[in-house]
């Protein structure tokens, strides 16, 4: 006797963004599943599934958003109902990794709380993850899971050839991000300028830019990053590219955390546009004039088919997404 397996995608989504989770299933073609998601009086999550998940190759999609630690909870309890409702695969699929900066002791009596993080997805029963920019990619090597890191740089770069600029300079707003920011300028043919900066030591949330290193004078800057938290790192950056005789400074950046102050940071700043992509979700009140925001839910889900039908990941970006 013979069996022709059948196998059946399973795309779920927590409550973190379930925008881009529904952009995700409409680019797939499929529905997303049911949940039932809900609190305890005492604050407790609670997951149970709609559908049966035996024997799924099951998606959880959840974008580890403020309030962080409920997104990342919520996330390891669908895991877990996933796995105890016999799904034959899960992988977790999170567009923005929590703790993500937290990936080495900076100082003594330190946590490595990114490792934590991985331990715990991998704990919960996921078998695969699946994230876009990581702050660090070494942060795959947490994992004894295989790990997918995409990036939205294909998403970042349509953008800025769609815009018909020339004489573009690529700049690194700190030394972490050059290797970044000299592949976006060899994908645009355009000049790369990197940013020194220093961060007090003692100090949280607040940079210093000092010099700049590459001709910027007369000339459109497009700052790379992968995140913008509380947006000190863009703007002194951005001020001193405009000192130095930028005709224009834009930023370009994955995650839009815009934790408080840095929607009034960038409205108030010498920056012209601010462009992000849908990551991380963005409140209508922390919308403004310069922000524009593209979507990756078209990343995800070829990623996602290819997990599915086992194919390359790292062919959709050319291998570019491999450091």
């Amino acid at each position: 006797m013979e069996f022709t397996p059948r196998r059946r995608l399973e795309l779920v989504s927590g409550r973190s963004h379930p925008e881009l989770a529904q952009d995700i299933a409409l680019q797939l073609g499929v529905e997303l599943g049911e949940t039932n998601l809900r609190e305890f009086a005492n604050g407790e999550i609670h997951c149970r599934y709609g559908t049966s998940m035996r024997g799924s190759d099951v998606f959880i999609v959840q974008t580890h958003c403020g309030p962080v630690n409920d997104s990342l909870m919520e996330h390891l309890i669908m895991i877990d109902a996933a796995k105890r409702a016999s799904a034959k695969r899960i992988t977790a699929v999170c567009p923005y990794y929590g703790y993500s900066r937290q990936d080495r002791k900076a100082s003594g009596r330190e946590p490595i709380t990114a490792k934590l993080v991985a331990d715990m997805l991998s704990v919960a029963g996921a078998d695969r993850v699946v994230s876009v920019d990581l702050h660090s990619g070494q942060i795959q090597g947490f994992f004894d899971v295989p790990f997918d890191h995409l990036t939205a740089a294909p998403v970042l770069v349509d953008y800025l050839r769609s815009q018909g600029t020339e004489d573009l300079v690529v700049v690194a707003p700190d030394a972490g991000r050059v290797k970044v920011a000299e592949r976006f300028s060899q994908n645009l043919s355009a000049d790369l300028a990197v940013v020194h900066k220093r961060r007090p030591r003692g100090t949280a949330n607040l940079v210093e830019a000092l010099h700049v290193v590459g001709d910027v004078d007369g000339r459109i800057c497009v700052l790379i990053d992968d995140m913008i938290d509380t947006a000190g790192t863009i703007v002194a950056a951005s001020d001193l590219l405009v000192a130095r005789g930028a005709s224009e400074v834009w930023c370009m950046a994955t995650h839009a955390v815009l934790s408080d102050p840095a929607v009034d940071r960038l409205k108030n700043s010498s920056l012209t546009k601010v462009v992000v992509t849908n990551t991380l979700p963005i409140a209508p009140e922390r919308q403004f004039d310069k922000l524009e925001v593209l979507s990756v839910a078209k990343l995800i889900s070829d990623a996602i088919d290819a997990v599915f039908e086992d194919t390359s990941v790292s062919e959709i970006f050319g291998g570019e997404n491999l450091v």
